[in-house]
């Protein structure tokens, strides 16, 4: 693709120095915002009914059971970014810079050679999947049982590669509701029909172990049931998106022939400039997800290298996966869900040559994902051992789990911007930077986990440092490009220095507050007292710290409410 030019400091403010530009971008920035919030709202209840659904799911598969779902989920997702994970970005991506030039017709032209590639690509690897399941579960990951779940995951690649377009389709429009939406209906389909697979497949285990003289094959046919769910999921919301399609294409299609634009891209020219966009999209994800697999072969070979069982090591994935990943998934949704957002808004903004409002988006997303961010990560922290005890109710592996929770705070802010960084750069065009960059965090990643599982012994938190410094070269290689090509430098006071301040004193406050009500009202009622005094106790010091300013308060959903209810608090002039 070709290379885009530098934004200049002096272009930068010039641009900024226009009255109607500075209304257009703050418009632009507001925007990604409201999408953004749109799409990671959604994305947050999703989670949650994620993680309410997990409670009875981890009940019914037990750790090692949970361990093998997590094992078949992991590898599945891997498959699905080679073959069709990056086409919502792409599609969104190419779709934009079309509609943004009002070349609908191309802009159709690019969602049918997208739909085309989608089904060739996943129709491929899902069969390739469900062939090799059972090799790459017993000898790449050491865990043979998870292979009935991963076969069961097998045709999902393909639904998932067909909604994947639909979503990119809307999203090039800026239109985030529809995956908004599609995405809490996939969560209340999957988990629903997940606990009933796993009830059912996990009695029909349970009668196997006998004859099959192994304890394993009744958590392995319990995942392979939980996993179900995903099937059920994605077609549902595949049906869902072709019905918002067949809507939206009559409008749609109107546009397309009325489009005069002389410029007609071939089918041949769409495919290549497709996987000339997919491709570094795809690399740079996998390489930035694959770690996760990576982790947990590394974890179980060496672990088995020192006389643990598959049973102990299992066990101890089941509690990270199972718990902490699980928990820290909500926060993440934020930074995960301002992407979309993000690439069409800079795409376009790159393609207008409308440089300030590149900025100001890059601006106040990086700041709206901090300031999220960094509370929920020091909240988990604090409250990290109440919160697993009063979801989960563990018999077992309750200090495990807390002190992971604790460990796991800066692995939340680092991963929500590193992958908000990577969306940045992807938006600006700079397809290259983030696979470079997430290959040499996964070599650094790789030879510290080594170095701290086999000379350490550090176990689990050996896979939560590693991931640590993982994120963080990351974010530093991200954050010297986005400097370097826009000439941008985001500020420190009041995007980090302000949250982390109020998420210490937040910390301290609602885990005092826990520890004062647990004694009178049991841990289950204090923990949920305690996290709605953090909330109040975070907003309030932000406000008061000036983190948060009035005009930036007002460009949030909803956010002439919360200057309302400032002013009557008298933090607000």
């Amino acid at each position: 693709m070709a290379e885009r030019e530098p934004i200049s400091a002096a272009e930068q403010k010039q641009s900024a120095s226009a009255p109607n530009q500075k209304n257009t971008t703050d418009n632009t920035a507001k925007n990604v915002l409201i999408q953004g919030t749109i799409l990671a709202g959604a994305s947050i209840i999703a989670k949650v009914i994620g993680l309410i659904y997990r409670i009875p799911l981890f009940k019914i598969l037990g750790d090692v059971g949970n361990s093998y779902y997590s094992t078949a989920n992991e590898i599945y997702s891997i498959i699905l970014m080679i073959s069709s994970f990056s086409l919502p970005l792409a599609v969104s991506r190419l779709m934009s810079e079309r509609i943004q030039k009002g070349e609908m017709r191309n802009a159709n032209k690019v969602f049918l050679c997208s739909m085309r590639f989608a089904v060739v690509s996943g129709g491929i690897l899902a069969l390739i999947t469900y062939a090799f399941a059972g090799v790459i579960t017993k000898y790449v990951m050491n865990v043979e049982y998870a292979k009935y779940g991963l076969r069961v995951l097998a045709p999902v690649i393909l639904i998932f590669a067909i909604t994947g377009v639909f979503r990119g389709f809307f999203q090039g429009f800026s239109n985030m509701v529809p995956t908004a939406v599609s995405q809490v209906i996939e969560q209340i389909i999957n988990a629903l029909v997940s606990i009933w697979g796993a009830w059912v497949l996990m009695d029909y285990g349970r009668s196997l172990v006998a004859s099959a003289e192994n304890e394993l094959v009744a958590p392995g046919w319990g995942a392979a049931g939980a996993t179900f769910g995903t099937v059920a999921s994605v077609t549902v919301a595949l049906l869902f998106m072709m019905y918002l399609y067949s809507r939206f294409n009559r409008r749609f299609r109107h546009s397309v022939r009325k489009d005069q634009t002389a410029k007609r891209e071939s089918s041949h020219y769409l495919y290549r400039v497709l996987i000339l966009t997919i491709l570094p999209i795809i690399l740079s994800t996998l390489v930035y997800n694959i770690s996760n697999v990576l982790d947990q072969g590394v974890f179980n070979a060496i672990l088995k290298s020192q006389n643990y069982t598959e049973k102990q090591y299992a066990t101890i994935w089941g509690i990270y996966t199972g718990r902490f990943r699980v928990l820290m998934n909500v926060p993440l949704s934020l930074a995960s869900s301002l992407g979309p957002a993000v690439v069409p808004s800079l795409t376009a903004a790159v393609a207008a040559k409308d440089k300030a409002s590149a900025v100001r988006t890059v601006h106040s997303s990086t700041r709206y994902t901090m300031i999220v961010t960094i509370p929920c990560a020091f909240g988990m922290a604090a409250l990290g051992g109440p919160i697993i005890q009063m979801l989960f109710h563990p018999s077992s592996g309750m200090a495990l789990s807390a002190g992971i929770m604790q460990a796991g705070a800066a692995v939340i802010i680092l991963y929500a911007l590193s992958t908000l960084t990577t969306a940045i750069l992807q938006g600006l065009g700079r397809l290259r930077e983030p696979l470079i960059h997430n290959a040499i965090a996964l070599v650094v990643h790789l030879i510290s986990l080594v170095v701290m599982l086999r000379y350490l012994n550090l176990n689990i938190y050996a896979v939560l440092y590693s991931n640590v410094i993982f994120a963080l070269v990351v974010c530093i290689l991200n954050a010297l490009s986005i400097r370097r090509y826009i000439f941008y430098q985001q500020e420190i006071r009041k995007t980090y220095l302000i949250p982390l301040v109020s998420s210490i004193i937040m910390a301290f406050g609602s885990y005092a507050i826990w520890y004062v009500l647990n004694m009178i009202v049991g841990n289950s009622i204090a923990t949920i007292l305690a996290i709605v005094c953090g909330v109040i106790i975070y907003l309030v010091s932000l406000v008061a710290f000036r983190g948060l300013t009035e005009p930036e308060m007002r460009k949030l959903p909803k956010g002439e409410v919360l200057v309302g209810l400032f002013r009557k608090m008298g933090l607000l002039r």
